[in-house]
């Protein structure tokens, strides 16, 4: 399908057509707009429920969940981590949410020996500065010392690709994924982002996107970019249904608390086919938001006394608005073979009522179950006993790709951090990473919040060791690992 033509600019009066059309059927008592008798719609997919998030304070302070304490005095920042102005000053860059280039099934790709990490970098002073640079490290080597970097994946011309006005006013690149391709090419997925420039149009847009990174070994001792090509844009919401799109957020009519999500595709395959699983937010016809949303069973979770007597007290709180507006998802669409749009599909989970934020989406099969992970910050959300401090990484389980999905360890909490932002070992943006044998995983995340310290720039943090078992997990003890470090060596690697 091209791109340009699926593109339909639409307003906010899309919502109300699709309620009339494919929304969720309600009883209204008459002359007045709330449902006269409790709804339950969940829409045909997963939700992360009231119920749950209210268990996470007292849950959370299990050992089970905790990320490690690290040790700030032996924290460095990536020495490979520099890029030079156009006045040829030396810049020590910030590196924070990365994802290592990876197989089909998730685990980790050798490339010509090496092992690649893609990452968001950037000039600690200039918090526009936002693109993708290419990290790498030969095999075996695992000391943060052994990173080498290649630089800046696109040139500023790569955008301007004829015939795709999206992907030529890009402004900045943000997180997604990268493949290993059955003929051993490099394929990367990331979001494109236009500026904020309300005067000219412009909101932020969020929009999925594709590229073939060519990268080649010239001397054997180093990874070299040889350009891009096959560069495209695949998908930004569409008319907004199914997925909310820019133009049906508050931003276009100046309410900038309405959060857009449309980022983090993450690439995987299941039966021959091919898929981008993503952080978006619920469309006009998937549950949406606002105040209707707050009388939705679905969303709450547990008993209908619960149901009652939290849609009571959140009716009457000051997080009322903001829950309102909160539609979180992780999306999925389907994709040809040449890595355009092919399909969307129903979301796989939704956070209604509970935050509009749950990034970094993340999934893979394990011992035949499709596990499905997401970061969330306790800032984002509007849960009693949560709070600004508290850093999450959530997970799901299903005996299939698209569900239905269940929490893991009951309520969907898999890590917890509870630390002061300016504190150096602060992480976030968790990712689990399969290994080619048994239950563990290597859970890869950056450490100190970028341009908070003039010495301390954001960096790899130590990984980590996390058990699965079934729908339980639990960090492994005593399993901290190099600065990202990717991969186990045997069974015993700590």
């Amino acid at each position: 399908m091209n791109f340009k033509k699926m593109i339909k600019q639409t307003t906010i009066l899309t919502f109300t057509a699709a309620l009339m059309l494919g929304g969720a059927t309600q009883t209204f008592a008459k002359g007045n707009n709330k449902p006269n008798k409790p709804e339950y719609n969940d829409y045909g997919f997963s939700h992360i429920t009231r119920a749950d998030m209210l268990k996470l304070p007292k849950q959370q302070n299990s050992k089970q969940f905790q990320v490690p304490k690290f040790d700030a005095s032996t924290i460095e920042n990536i020495p490979a981590a520099i890029k030079f102005d156009e006045n040829g000053n030396k810049i020590e860059m910030d590196v924070w949410d990365t994802w290592p280039l990876q197989n089909a099934d998730g685990t980790v790709a050798s490339y010509k020996g090496y092992q690649i990490v893609f990452g968001l970098a950037g000039d600690p002073n200039n918090g526009s500065d936002t693109f993708i640079y290419l990290f790498y490290k030969k095999e075996g080597d695992n000391s943060i010392s052994s990173w080498k970097n290649a630089g800046r994946v696109f040139k500023d011309s790569d955008k301007l690709v004829p015939d795709d006005y999206v992907l030529n006013n890009q402004a900045e690149e943000w997180s997604g994924s990268a493949t290993m391709t059955s003929d051993g090419k490099v394929r990367l997925f990331y979001t494109n982002r236009h500026p904020w420039d309300p005067d000219r149009g412009f909101y932020g847009k969020q929009t999925l996107t594709t590229a073939q990174i060519n990268v080649s070994a010239p001397d054997g001792d180093t990874l070299k970019i040889d350009g891009v090509e096959d560069m495209k844009s695949i998908y930004d919401g569409n008319q907004g249904e199914i997925y909310q799109s820019v133009d049906i957020t508050g931003f276009s009519k100046g309410d900038y608390d309405d959060n857009h999500t449309l980022r983090d595709p993450h690439y995987v395959e299941d039966k021959g086919h091919k898929y981008l699983v993503f952080e978006a937010n619920t469309g006009t016809t998937t549950g949406y938001q606002g105040e209707d949303s707050l009388f939705n069973k679905a969303y709450y979770g547990n008993s209908n006394a619960f149901f009652q007597a939290e849609k009571k007290k959140l009716l009457s709180s000051a997080d009322k608005t903001s829950a309102e507006t909160a539609n979180g998802a992780l999306g999925i669409i389907e994709l040809n073979n040449d890595y355009t749009f092919k399909k969307e599909m129903k979301p796989l989970l939704a956070s209604n009522t509970v935050t509009d934020e749950i990034e970094r989406a993340n999934i893979f099969k394990l011992n035949g179950k499709w596990y499905l992970f997401t970061s969330s910050r306790g800032s984002k959300m509007f849960i009693d006993g949560i709070d600004d401090e508290d850093i999450y990484m959530l997970g799901y389980v299903s005996n299939s790709l698209t569900g239905p999905y269940k929490p893991l360890n009951g309520t969907g909490l898999v890590l917890h951090q509870d630390l002061n932002p300016y504190d150096i070992t602060w992480t976030y943006a968790h990712f689990a990473i399969p290994q080619a044998k048994g239950n563990n995983v290597v859970i890869t995340s950056y450490m100190t919040n970028r341009g908070y310290f003039g010495d301390h720039h954001s960096t790899f943090a130590p990984s980590f060791v996390l058990n699965i078992k079934g729908s339980k997990t639990s960090v492994v003890p005593n399993s901290i690992l190099e600065q990202g470090q990717l991969t186990l060596k045997g069974n015993k690697p700590y």
